[in-house]
């Protein structure tokens, strides 16, 4: 019977599964009494597979040796792969901490600068307060003679303004913001200060012992202009205070109903 084989590309036995056979084949031999008939045969056969043993140990330990070489290689590339890649993460993680980092500083900043901003606001608007509140001409007093009240003791028959209570010396304060357009003798009204309001009226302050601003000061609610006392025409110390549309004598207005007119309690 014929035996066929199928086309293709075949390989021959290794040396290796050659050396097998041949071994495979003496021990048969031995086995069946022919070695002795073919000693000298045997001998060289046995000669070329201790040949043939020492070059494929010699392949194998090179294999080995190669294959232990491309290991250690792979082992180096992944552990610098590796090394490669916790770099890449610890720079991003201290990219995202820095990111991090600034935008809390810059909220930080924002946050001050508002706080700054409102602090300065409130600055303002508390100093608009006090410069636009009013005060009593003298602190503790009370009118001891009224608006228009008669007397000879007045050129005009009435009285032009009110007189506040107060001993001699007592400190006399700008009723609010303005600036002084007249400090000095004031005739009847003895040392007299007058005042130009921010809204545009005019105060003055009579009899006076003494004056402690000049022309062209600018004075806030409060501040001390002078000391009352009983220059002019008097009969005792007191504080001649009036409201005025214009800086001159003659443009008189209630000075009780000024002052309440700006939130004084009088």
């Amino acid at each position: 019977m014929a035996f066929t084989r199928a086309t293709g590309k075949h390989r021959g036995p290794s040396r290796t599964a050659r050396k097998t056979r041949n071994l495979a084949g003496i021990a048969t031999l031995a086995a069946s009494g022919v070695v002795a008939s073919v000693a000298s045969p045997a001998l060289a056969a046995t000669d070329e597979a201790h040949g043939q043993d020492t070059g494929l140990q010699q392949a194998v330990v090179l294999g080995d040796e190669l294959a232990s070489r491309v290991e250690a290689q792979a082992d180096a590339q992944q552990a610098a792969a590796e090394l490669a890649a916790l770099e890449a993460k610890a720079e991003a993680v201290a990219k995202q901490q820095a990111e991090e980092a600034k935008r809390h500083a810059e909220e930080a900043r924002k946050k001050a600068e508002e706080e700054r901003e409102a602090k300065e606001r409130a600055a303002r608007e508390a100093e608009r307060k006090r410069l636009n509140t009013f005060v009593a001409p003298i602190a503790g007093s009370y009118v001891s003679t009224g608006y228009k009240a008669s007397s000879g003791l007045w050129s005009s028959g009435s009285h032009t303004g009110v007189d506040f209570h107060a001993a001699s010396g007592t400190s006399v304060q700008a009723v609010g913001t303005g600036t002084v357009v007249e400090a000095g003798w004031g005739g009847a009204y003895g040392n007299n200060v007058v005042i130009k309001m921010n809204d545009g009226t005019y105060t003055q302050y009579g009899h006076l012992s003494s004056i402690g601003v000049s022309v062209g000061q600018q004075v806030t609610p409060g501040q001390q202009i002078g000391l009352s006392g009983a220059t002019g025409n008097v009969t005792g110390p007191h504080l001649h205070f009036e409201a005025r549309t214009t800086a001159e004598y003659g443009s008189d207005l209630d000075p009780v109903s000024y002052l309440r007119s700006h939130g004084v309690d009088i």
